[in-house]
Parts: C-alpha cells; sequence; structure tokens
C-alpha cells in the first residue's frame, strides 16, 4: 500500500553499496547476515526484493537502522539453505 508522496524505487536505486566493517565481516561469517547502505527511501520489502532477484537466494528477515552518519543501513538474514560468505566473495567483501 502506497502512502502519499510515495515513490517507487528500481532495485539499482535501492541498495547503494554493501557495508565493509569489522562487525559486518563478523556477521557474515557467525550470523548469516550481510548489511547495505540503502536509499532512505527504500523500505524492507524493496529491500527484501532486490536482494532475493539480484542474488538469487532467500531472505528470513530485514532489519533497517539509521546510523550517526545519517545513512539507512539494512541487516539482511539470508536463509540456511544459502550462504551469505558465498555472496560477499562475489560482492568482494570478504
Amino acid at each position: 500500500m502506497k502512502k502519499a508522496g510515495e515513490v517507487k524505487l528500481h532495485g539499482f536505486e535501492v541498495i547503494l553499496f554493501p557495508l565493509i566493517t569489522e562487525k559486518a565481516v563478523n556477521m557474515i561469517e557467525r550470523e548469516n547476515k550481510l548489511c547495505f547502505i540503502v536509499n532512505n527511501a527504500a523500505t524492507k520489502q524493496d529491500v527484501k526484493k532486490v536482494v532475493q532477484q539480484s542474488y538469487g537466494v532467500k531472505v528470513d528477515s530485514v532489519r533497517v537502522v539509521n546510523d550517526r552518519k545519517g545513512r539507512k543501513k539494512a541487516i539482511v538474514k539470508i536463509n540456511r539453505q544459502f550462504k551469505a560468505d558465498e555472496i560477499a566473495t562475489k560482492l568482494g567483501v570478504i
């Protein structure tokens, strides 16, 4: 359901870049999660849809956090059938 003034984002506009920090790499290895910096207008559903279509995986959940730098960070939990470290390797994160 769209709200007034809501903009429809396309796949390449939702995810800006993968987040590469020590904590993000630990989440990839231990919790099967990926971190991305996303567009401020992106919703959880947008992020889930784009990750599933782009990387061919099943997403269990998406958490969104606004960091201190004013960016929107999405933490994406990948289903156990898939490995987050394989996706991270394709992205060049690890």
